[in-house]
């Protein structure tokens, strides 16, 4: 009897007609392309994108060297050198980020306790060499210091859902 059934269904070519239907509903759907340069799609605050170092507003690092980004992070993206300062605080004279490891996933971002690395929104950067995605102490400053208004704000509707 099952036998057929599948017979008949294969004669009527249901299989046939059932992913024409599929077809038929997808071609006549608005569509959703963006034009990428001139149209933006909108992104959550919560996007992982390019890291940046973070200050204090009186412009002090937050940065306190513990190395837990460093333990956490595992791609081994991360290397830090602490150092003491001569006020006697721990400070970090080295901190690079290789993007070319970084898989993104946002755990330096949770494990630092002063919320010195985050991840900002940025996604367009790129490199011509390997060592173009070498960011070091610096370029992390830079980063932080150019988007510290987007990032303060993402930590605020972040702190509203948590």
């Amino acid at each position: 009897m099952g036998s057929m059934k599948e017979i008949f269904n294969s004669l009527l070519l249901k299989e046939l007609l059932k992913g024409l239907s599929v077809t038929g509903r997808h071609a006549f759907a608005r569509k959703t392309t963006v034009r990428y340069p001139e149209e933006r799609t909108p992104q959550s605050f919560r996007f992982r994108g390019l890291h940046a170092l973070r200050r204090y507003p009186d412009g002090e690092e937050r940065c306190i060297a513990c190395k837990l980004c460093e333990a956490v992070c595992p791609a081994m993206a991360i290397t830090i050198d602490p150092g003491e300062r001569e006020d006697g605080s721990r400070r970090t004279t080295r901190y690079d980020i290789d993007l070319n490891k970084c898989i993104f996933c946002g755990f330096c971002e949770e494990a630092c306790p002063v919320d010195a690395i985050v991840l900002t929104r940025v996604f367009e950067y790129h490199g011509e060499k390997q060592s173009d995605l070498y960011y070091t102490k610096p370029m992390l400053l830079a980063n932080g210091d150019r988007y510290e208004k987007e990032i303060a704000a993402d930590r605020e509707l972040d702190s509203k859902y948590r």
